[in-house]
């Protein structure tokens, strides 16, 4: 952010607006918390985003700090890095023993280690203006390979023509931050906040227009598929329905007919005793 951007009333009011849209981004992931919170689990979430999420506060923070009269830049910062800890301390509190040691690792790697030679190398090798645009050159570059991360979820919609793993909320305000943030930085003439938000703003246009193209899909194939589904537990209700109430009836039909063949084999066994026996014919002498 410029210096004068106090002096700039619609900078000013874009930069408010700027500040509730980030805060609406940092905030996106207090559900999936407030579920690890009660679940006492972290349920396979990974924690790279969170630490990734706070290293790039980290950078915006003291290059703002660096900067004049930067106020915007460093009250949504400041605010961002608070929640990324929270976040962290909570992934760290519920996360199996393997995931603990790795988010450990991870944090002392990017957050203390690569932010410690980052601010060491700034302060031997540049002094005054070239430290805030060293400063604002690396975060150019670390926001600008942040805003190219979905491609991996954009390669994934062309691929599946479905948008089933795309976050479409997350998406649409990180858009919406993006050209935000592109607009304040362009009247403010801050090219350093300017220009990463061009490639956000590109990236995220692309997720929305695949976004429309891809969201009827899963609802034609759910149309196509649903009465087969149907049919299929149709058809095995009946199955079981007939093995379990038709087989009974088959062996009680079963029975009955042996049992009055037995009675019927009974009363002819009695008729038999019961008749007088046949008469014998004289015998004549003749053969």
């Amino acid at each position: 952010m410029a210096g004068r951007s106090l002096d700039h009333p619609w900078a000013f009011t874009i930069g408010i607006l700027g500040n509730i849209v980030s805060l609406m981004v940092f905030l996106a992931p207090l559900p999936t918390f407030y579920r690890v919170y009660r679940r006492k689990s972290t349920e396979g979430f990974q924690s790279v985003p969170y630490v990734v999420a706070l290293f790039s506060c980290m950078l915006w923070f003291c290059y703002a700090f660096l900067k004049t009269d930067a106020y915007l830049l460093i009250t949504i910062n400041s605010i961002g890095c608070a929640i990324e800890t929270v976040y962290i301390v909570t992934y760290f509190t519920y996360a199996p023993k393997v995931a603990k040691i790795f988010t450990a690792k991870l944090v002392l790697l990017v957050n203390v280690g690569m932010f410690g030679l980052i601010l060491l190398l700034t302060q031997l090798l540049s002094e005054g203006s070239e430290r805030v645009r060293a400063f604002g050159w690396i975060c150019v570059s670390f926001s600008a390979s942040v805003f190219v991360a979905p491609l991996s979820v954009i390669r994934l919609v062309i691929r599946t023509k479905s948008v089933e793993f795309m976050p479409v909320s997350l998406s649409f305000f990180l858009t919406l931050s993006a050209v935000v943030w592109f607009a304040y930085g362009l009247l403010t003439k801050d090219i350093y906040v300017g220009l990463p938000n061009v490639v956000g703003f590109i990236f995220g246009i692309l997720q929305m227009v695949l976004y429309v193209a891809y969201r009827n899909k899963n609802r034609v194939a759910m149309e196509h598929k649903l009465p087969e589904h149907i049919i299929s537990i149709a058809k095995l209700s009946a199955e079981k329905a007939t093995e379990i109430y038709a087989t009974p009836a088959v062996h009680d039909r079963d029975k009955v007919g042996n049992e009055g063949q037995k009675d019927q084999e009974q009363d002819s066994a009695e008729e038999a005793k019961e008749a007088p026996p046949p008469p014998q014919m004289e015998n004549d002498g003749r053969e």
